[in-house]
C-alpha cells in the first residue's frame, strides 16, 4: 500500500511553462518592465556623482527587494562584491591622486579624507549595481524575458545569446558541483589543505570545459532540428501581462535616464551634494 508521502513523490514534475504565474506587486510585472527598471537603476547609480542620487538609487533598490521578498536571497550577491569593494577602498583611500588632506600617516602611506569619500561612493555604486541585477535576476526567469523580448520583435539569434548568457553562470556552477561529487565518489580528495584543493582543480577543469563544449554542440543540433535558422519571424505563444501603465512607466524611466546622463555629461547636475 502506498502512503500519501510516496504518492506525492511519484507525481510527475510540472513543466516550467505551465507553472503558476508569479504573484506580488513586483514579481508580477512584465519581464521587460523589470529589465528597464534594473538597467535604469544601475546606470543612474554610476552616472550620478555625489551622495544624493546614489543614496536614492540604493533606497529604491532596497525597497524593491523588500516588496519582492528576496532580502535574504540577495546576500550572496553582496558577498560576491566584497573583494572588489575591498580593493576600491584600499586603493582610493591610500593612493588617491592629488589628495592632501591626510587622515593619518602610516609610514610612507597617508590615507586621505578625499580618497576615503571617493572610495565609499565607488563602493556604494558597485553595491547598487549588484543589488539591481540581483533583484532582476531573482524575480525574472531568463526564458520569460527572452520570450517577451522576442514577442516585441527581438531577433531569435540575439534572444538565444541573451538566454545563453543569463544561464551560463548558474549552469557552470551546477555542472561543477556534479563533477565534484562524481570525483569524490571515485575517491578524489577535494577537501583539507590548500594544496589538496589546488590539486582538485585540475580534475575538475577538464570535464567542466569539455562538458560545456559538448553541451553547446548538443544545443546547436537541437536548435537546427527545430528549424532555428528557418526564415521568417517565429510565433511566440507565451504572452505576459502588460498594461498601459507599465508601457508608460518604461518610457518615462528611459526618458529620465537619458536626461540624467545628458545633464551629468554636461555638468549641470553639480548642484547635487
Amino acid at each position: 500500500m502506498t502512503t500519501a508521502g510516496h504518492r506525492s513523490d511519484l507525481r510527475p514534475a510540472v513543466p516550467a511553462f505551465v507553472q503558476q504565474p508569479p504573484t506580488g506587486a513586483y514579481r508580477s510585472l512584465n519581464p521587460t518592465t523589470k529589465l528597464v527598471i534594473a538597467v535604469v537603476e544601475a546606470l543612474i547609480a554610476f552616472v550620478l556623482r555625489g551622495w544624493t542620487g546614489l543614496l536614492v538609487v540604493l533606497a529604491v533598490v532596497v525597497a524593491t527587494a523588500v516588496v519582492a521578498r528576496i532580502g535574504r536571497a540577495m546576500l550572496p550577491f553582496v558577498l560576491a562584491t566584497i573583494p572588489l569593494i575591498a580593493s576600491i577602498l584600499l586603493v582610493n583611500t591610500f593612493l588617491y591622486p592629488g589628495a592632501t588632506d591626510a587622515i593619518v600617516h602610516i609610514g610612507p602611506f597617508a590615507p586621505t579624507w578625499t580618497g576615503l569619500e571617493f572610495a565609499v561612493q565607488a563602493a556604494l555604486r558597485v553595491v547598487a549595481f549588484a543589488l539591481s541585477v540581483a533583484v532582476f535576476g531573482l524575480t525574472t526567469r531568463p526564458d520569460d524575458l527572452v520570450a517577451d523580448l522576442e514577442r516585441r520583435g527581438l531577433n531569435r539569434r540575439v534572444g538565444f545569446v541573451v538566454s545563453a548568457t543569463l544561464r551560463t553562470v548558474p549552469r557552470i556552477l551546477q555542472r561543477a558541483g556534479e563533477i565534484t561529487e562524481a570525483q569524490r565518489a571515485r575517491g578524489m580528495d577535494t577537501e583539507g589543505s590548500l594544496w589538496r584543493r589546488v590539486r582538485g582543480v585540475i580534475p575538475l577543469a577538464g570535464p567542466l570545459i569539455f562538458g560545456a563544449l559538448t553541451e553547446v554542440e548538443e544545443q546547436a543540433m537541437a536548435l537546427e532540428a527545430r528549424a532555428f535558422s528557418a526564415p521568417g519571424r517565429r510565433t511566440v505563444l507565451r504572452a505576459f501581462p502588460d498594461s498601459g501603465a507599465q508601457r508608460g512607466a518604461r518610457w518615462v524611466l528611459l526618458v529620465v535616464l537619458v536626461m540624467v546622463v545628458g545633464l551629468s555629461v554636461t555638468g549641470r547636475l553639480e548642484f547635487l551634494p
